[in-house]
């Protein structure tokens, strides 16, 4: 615990959303949804706007779609989002060398490890400093909690939003948090909450009062004692510079079940070869292989295999990812696929493209023999899935949201397709609102185009913090208490 509030929490407001609020004059101030779209799709982020109809993250879409039926469903847009999280982390980076991301729209940074603050007042003039240049060099805004700890930086952080500045003064932990719930807390979910409701305790004051051999016969030792100290607030987790990630993986729920043996082996290779471009899209690589799959009675499985040493290759991947699934029964129908690498490492083991090309011409016949067995099925055949429709062809190529080029009309984005048609409203981030046109969805002056930048010329931040004007913007609020 430290004695100035020098660990920062930054967590951008409603990223996804923003950002297509931000891309698309036409959506700003109205309900944006961005998620899945299919019938088991679930929300990603919703904007403030759709939050006042009831909508929120990880919501089942179908549901959104009830509480608000006439907000904009958008498709996510990974490529724009992590652009703008790249600009927001170099940011983060010119005030220490120790940033921790979190996600693409959350870190904490150590503020003391890199100079940049070490009391009360610079803690709050940078905090006010670093919204100012977010705002400036990506159109967003985002949220700032500082504090002597990771868990009381984040709690003022969720508490600043949105767009605003919270600081919780060190020595006045105990006194903020006791009147808090206890989901304030890390590692407190819904049935930890519920088991200590039963016992009396819905408040962090509770927890602090009802001693730690209490909380740790009601949760174990290691989750209890963590727990009241929490309640105490004491935290003294360091701010992590690199994360080591543990794992890379992808996976998919289909709207409808998947019954085809040949379609279900179809989207596993797809899903190893897009695990594969994450794989070395972070340097890494990997020797043991997974495959999850979760059929239609919910039921879930997983089956792992270990490879002679870690690789990237996607053939080596999609070939162990096919031995697993030749392990798993499908036979009542699939619902969900995922493939994954674990047991990562910095380097690939060369004898494992040796090792894929023996592996192919081990099994080469055997796997010519099954797809000429499947080939050989009468079309209609039990458990065949039929061919993709025109329509859902066209969702496919055209999701709703994503950005299209017109060769007489410029830039544009997908409002929706159907009927052999897609709709594009002709917009820019720093344009109108634009109008609507629609086209053949085969039309040969429209295709698919990259995300426009969010602010066509930023401010040259080149030199902040240094050079920047010292000024705070925005509510900004210290232990409850408003400050000018």
């Amino acid at each position: 615990m430290r004695a100035a509030p020098t660990i920062l929490h930054l967590d951008m407001d409603a990223f996804y959303a923003s950002a297509e609020q931000a891309a698309k004059p036409s959506l700003r101030g109205k309900p944006v949804v961005v998620g899945g779209l299919g019938p088991r799709g679930v929300v990603a982020t919703a904007s403030y706007e759709a939050r006042r109809f009831g909508v929120h993250s990880a919501m089942p879409m179908a549901q959104a779609r009830r509480l608000a039926p006439n907000a904009a469903y958008l498709v996510p847009r990974f490529l724009l989002y992590r652009t703008v999280s790249d600009q927001v982390m170099e940011l983060l980076g010119r005030l220490s060398p120790l940033v921790e991301p979190l996600s693409l729209d959350e870190a904490f940074v150590d503020l003391e490890a890199g100079g940049a603050a070490d009391d009360t007042a610079s803690a709050l003039e940078i905090g006010g400093q670093l919204r100012t240049a977010i705002k400036a060099v990506t159109g967003l805004t985002g949220s700032v909690g500082l504090a002597g700890s990771k868990m009381l930086a984040k709690i003022a952080s969720e508490q600043a939003k949105p767009d605003g500045l919270r600081l919780m003064e060190p020595g006045t932990e105990r006194e903020l948090l006791a009147p808090m719930p206890v989901r304030i807390l890390p590692g407190v979910g819904p049935a930890t909450a519920d088991h200590l409701r039963r016992a009396g305790m819905t408040t962090v004051s509770d927890l602090a009062e009802a001693g730690e051999a209490e909380l740790v016969r009601l949760l174990g030792k290691a989750h209890g004692g963590s727990l009241h100290r929490m309640a105490f607030g004491y935290d003294d987790r360091p701010v992590v510079a690199e994360r080591d990630a543990k794992s890379v993986s992808v996976e998919d729920t289909f709207d409808a079940d998947l019954h085809d043996r040949v379609r279900v082996r179809t989207e596993v290779e797809r899903l190893a070869g897009r695990c594969v471009q994450r794989l070395r899209g972070a340097g890494r690589s990997g020797r043991t292989v997974v495959l999850k799959v979760r059929r239609y009675d919910f039921s879930t499985l997983t089956r792992s295999e270990t490879l002679r040493g870690p690789t990237d290759d996607p053939t080596v991947v999609r070939e162990a990812a096919a031995r697993l699934l030749a392990a798993v029964d499908t036979t009542g129908g699939v619902r969900l696929l995922g493939v994954g690498v674990t047991g990562l490492a910095d380097y690939t083991q060369e004898d494992l493209f040796a090792q894929a090309a023996g592996e192919r011409a081990a099994t080469g016949e055997a796997a010519q023999e099954e797809a000429g067995d499947e080939r050989d099925e009468p079309a209609g055949g039990a458990g065949e899935e039929p061919p993709e429709t025109a329509e859902q062809l066209a969702a496919r190529r055209w999701p709703a949201g994503h950005d299209v080029r017109h060769d007489v009309y410029g830039h544009g984005w997908v409002q929706g397709s159907g009927v052999g048609r897609v709709t594009v409203r002709f917009e820019e981030p720093e344009s109108a609102p634009g109008r609507v046109r629609t086209f053949r969805i085969d039309d040969a002056q429209l295709r698919p185009a990259d995300p426009l930048p969010l602010v066509r010329n930023p401010a040259d931040y080149s030199s902040w913090p240094a050079s920047l004007p010292k000024s705070l913007s925005g509510p900004v609020s210290s232990g409850g208490e408003s400050r000018p």
